[in-house]
C-alpha cells in the first residue's frame, strides 16, 4: 500500500502553460462572455422585480 499523499492532478500541475502560436489570446472581456447568463435565466430580473412588488404590496 502506497502511503504517499497525492492529489488528482499532481502529474500535470507544474507543467508549463501552452500558448497557441496560431490563435491570439482572448481579451478578458471575451473570456468573461463565456460565463454570461444562460438562456435558462432569461426573465430572472423581471421575476425578482415582481416578487419585490408583491412583497411591498403585502406589507403596505
Amino acid at each position: 500500500m502506497n502511503m504517499k499523499y497525492s492529489h488528482k492532478y499532481d502529474d500535470i500541475i507544474n507543467l508549463e502553460y501552452h500558448k497557441s502560436q496560431k490563435r491570439p489570446q482572448m481579451s478578458l472581456y471575451e473570456r468573461s462572455a463565456q460565463f454570461a447568463s444562460f438562456s435558462a435565466l432569461n426573465g430572472y430580473e423581471e421575476a425578482v422585480k415582481e416578487t419585490v412588488e408583491d412583497v411591498e404590496k403585502w406589507y403596505k
